[in-house]
């Protein structure tokens, strides 16, 4: 229905998919976030054009195999701070908004905002991957719980969640954008992001250490200077020639 929306306010596809991309980081926060990532695979009707956009951020410059054996680990977590890659959506949405989309970013953003700032229904998945945490975040990571936890409960499935930080940081980006035509704007709104007060937030976090899945509270290897150094790239996708088809 977001997608939808931007259709009907005569933006195109790709305006479409970058509204439900950051949509789906409210609604789904089980599968997608701003700390996720997005490869994209995208056709322009208008050129002919058929192009990857990789939006999956690398793994700190600090992290590396003999960091890890040094704890006592033979495999990276899969939560955790130790488990933080340059986040990747952001930008490969707000790339492909900047290149191929027509609608500003303050439309695309409405919908995320909204649900975010008022509430959503809540999915029975969402509120099942809360419930399987609802011990960690209740005793190890309470700006989760803060969210996920409304009141110290899990939240039952139907039942409306909001999520104001998200909300805010969403509405921030839009505001850095406006100061700009569009293009300039998304760019403003990526520098904000990867270069401005996110990621010095986001590398301000990650040196506090947490609980997680190593049994032992661990402190976080990205920085700020790693979402700095990162952009997401536009490329040939690779390709297989089989008879008439490609």
């Amino acid at each position: 229905q977001s997608g939808m929306a931007m259709l009907e306010r005569g933006g195109n596809a790709f305006d479409a998919a970058v509204a439900a991309g950051f949509t789906l980081q409210v609604v789904e926060p089980h599968l997608n976030g701003p700390g996720g990532e997005v490869p994209i695979l995208l056709h322009a009707a208008g050129s002919g054009e058929t192009l990857a956009i990789a939006g999956q951020g690398p793994a700190p410059q600090a992290a590396s195999i003999p960091y890890y054996r040094d704890l006592g680990l033979d495999l990276v977590p899969g939560t955790g701070q130790l488990a933080a890659c340059v986040p990747g959506a952001v930008d490969g949405w707000l790339t492909l908004l900047e290149r191929y989309g027509t609608l500003p970013l303050a439309d695309v953003l409405a919908p995320a905002i909204e649900y975010a700032g008022h509430g959503y229904p809540l999915l029975p998945r969402v509120s099942d991957a809360i419930n399987t945490v609802a011990e960690l975040f209740t005793e190890h990571w309470p700006t989760s719980a803060a969210v996920y936890l409304p009141g110290g409960s899990v939240p039952p499935a139907g039942s409306r969640l909001a999520n104001p930080v998200l909300a805010g940081v969403y509405e921030r980006l839009v505001a850095a954008a406006k100061k700009a035509g569009r293009a300039a704007g998304i760019a403003a709104a990526r520098d904000a992001f990867y270069r401005g007060w996110v990621a010095e937030i986001i590398g301000k976090f990650s040196e506090q250490a947490f609980h997680d899945v190593t049994g032992a509270p661990q402190r976080g290897l990205l920085t700020a200077d790693d979402l700095a150094s990162w952009h997401a790239v536009v490329e040939e996708p690779a390709s297989y020639d089989y008879h008439n088809y490609r």
